[in-house]
């Protein structure tokens, strides 16, 4: 039987300075047991895989279609050959945070669980898309963050792209695809987003994208523009 050998390769060394393995990367664990392991660069493994990884966070009301153009928005980019992947509220919700509920201690719970996903995503080089509706600023803004400071100086950033999907609360209650905004008039859903609960609608979006007046294939446009001219990827050519 033929035996696979090994192509011969160079052996990555951690791309990491004196003065960083004085420094951790962040504020030391309760448990310190616990140790940070370092490991390829950002920019070695970006290299290496040929693309750079980054999280686009999009966020919006209920029914607003945030789902149905991060799909969309997943299929071209693996169309074009780019490794990415969808966490989505609902489906999260069956796994990873089966053991939250909806209360806004729970809320901000959820987002931050999904923004250290997404971020080790991203740091695998890999296009990571969350869609959630995660009405509150303040939380959306330390996802932001976690991006912001898992970036050892000198090496490639983590861009945080934010996709806000508007639509007038009147517009989503009309599609209303799960029933969920009739149950909440109704009472039978509490703290739900945009009837009993708060939404704070982002201030400076990256990509702004009004859901009412803008085809899921125009959104898609948007959002791959905006990559473009910022560098995070390539278009093809026309």
């Amino acid at each position: 039987m033929a035996t696979y050998a090994l192509p011969r390769v160079p052996l990555l060394q951690p791309s990491i300075s004196p003065a960083e393995k004085q420094t951790p990367r962040a504020a030391a664990p309760p448990n310190r047991n616990i140790t940070w392991h370092p490991s390829l660069s950002r920019h070695e493994r970006n290299s290496y895989r040929k693309q750079r990884g980054f999280t686009i966070w999009f966020t919006g009301l209920s029914a607003s279609g945030k789902s149905t153009i991060a799909t969309a928005l997943e299929q071209h980019l693996l169309h074009l050959g780019y490794a990415a992947y969808r966490l989505d509220g609902d489906n999260v919700r069956f796994g990873l945070n089966k053991d939250l509920g909806f209360s806004e201690r729970d809320r901000n719970e959820n987002i931050r669980r999904i923004a250290e996903v997404a971020k080790l995503f991203a740091d695998s080089s890999t296009i990571a898309i969350t869609s959630f509706i995660s009405p509150y600023r303040a939380d959306r803004n330390t996802a932001r963050e976690l991006h912001a400071a898992a970036t050892p100086h000198g090496d490639d950033p983590l861009a945080f792209v934010e996709v806000f999907v508007d639509i007038p609360v009147k517009e989503a209650e009309k599609r209303d695809p799960k029933g969920l905004y009739k149950k909440a008039r109704a009472g039978e859903i509490k703290e739900f987003t945009g009837i009993s609960a708060p939404y704070e609608a982002p201030e400076s979006p990256e990509v702004h994208i009004r859901s009412e007046k803008t085809t899921v294939e125009e959104g898609v446009g948007q959002i791959m523009n905006y990559l473009d001219k910022h560098g995070l990827l390539k278009l093809p050519s026309p």
